[in-house]
């Protein structure tokens, strides 16, 4: 039920993603999740998801890990594929009542759709390529400026870091819990929509209890070794930018302007 999703896991492969600085990759994510989000048509799209697909290809990491990632997510892809084909009015082209299914419904969803997966293929791009250490410093480089206004950027950086670094772990142990139930006699697939949320309840309940679990023993260890924040915080490798990372960034400009030209047009 759980197991297989790779969302949120560091795979160290030493592609020339890899290697690039995380501040970069960043701004590459940032300026990917704007490109498709300023995509108005098909075509501005099929530009921001080449370039999409282009990073993806580029990591090394097997389309099967983004897939599976991507399972995850099906849940939210149905809903909004649901709610625009049967919102946007239009031609009809299926009735079901007072609803309707309409022809510009069904290119909404399949638009959105792709939007969400691009998205969502960025986002593990992101963890698939950075190391949890680096993903860490790069945020809190980026969020640096934020300082001048009083906002914590070092903690900040740690917190997203974190949340992160807990989606694997917490489907790990949802994974363990579904096993330990169905070894129990549980059953999840049986019976109507009422029993399948009752049983969906053993489920959540000592999920959460182990996510507080986890929280708090890793409070604990971060404590015994005295972390006090960003203060005197010193670190063995320096992030400086190299000639792939000046490449990149300007590609990501290309493509952003690319898809604002094809926008307006």
């Amino acid at each position: 039920m759980f197991s297989g999703l790779s969302f949120g896991q560091y795979l160290p492969l030493g592609s020339v993603v890899h290697r690039l600085d995380p501040r970069t990759k960043l701004v590459l994510v940032l300026a990917g999740m704007s490109a498709v989000f300023l995509a108005r048509g098909w075509v501005s799209l099929v530009v921001a998801g080449a370039a999409v697909m282009g990073l993806a290809l580029a990591s090394r990491v097997g389309m099967r890990s983004y897939l599976r990632g991507i399972r995850s997510l099906w849940l939210l892809v149905a809903l909004t594929a649901l709610l625009q084909m049967f919102l946007v009015p239009g031609t009809r082209l299926w009735s079901l009542g007072a609803l309707a299914v309409t022809r510009e419904g069904v290119a909404m969803a399949a638009f959105m759709v792709a939007r969400l997966v691009l998205v969502f293929v960025l986002a593990q791009l992101l963890t698939f390529t950075t190391s949890p250490v680096a993903l860490v410093d790069g945020s809190e480089r980026l969020l640096a400026p934020l300082r001048r206004l009083g906002l914590p950027a070092h903690e900040m950086a740690m917190v997203m870091t974190i949340a992160l670094r807990f989606i694997p772990v917490l489907f790990e142990e949802a994974d363990k819990i579904v096993k330990a139930q169905v070894s129990r006699g549980a059953s999840f697939q049986a019976g109507g929509v009422r029993s399948r949320l009752q049983a969906l309840s053993s489920i959540l309940v000592p999920l959460f209890v182990r996510a507080f679990q986890r929280s708090d023993e890793l409070a604990l260890a971060m404590e015994v070794r005295c972390y006090q924040g960003g203060e005197g915080r010193t670190r063995m490798n320096r992030l400086c930018l190299q000639a792939d990372d000046y490449v990149f960034l300007a590609a990501a400009a290309a493509v952003l302007v690319v898809v604002g030209v094809l926008t307006r047009t």
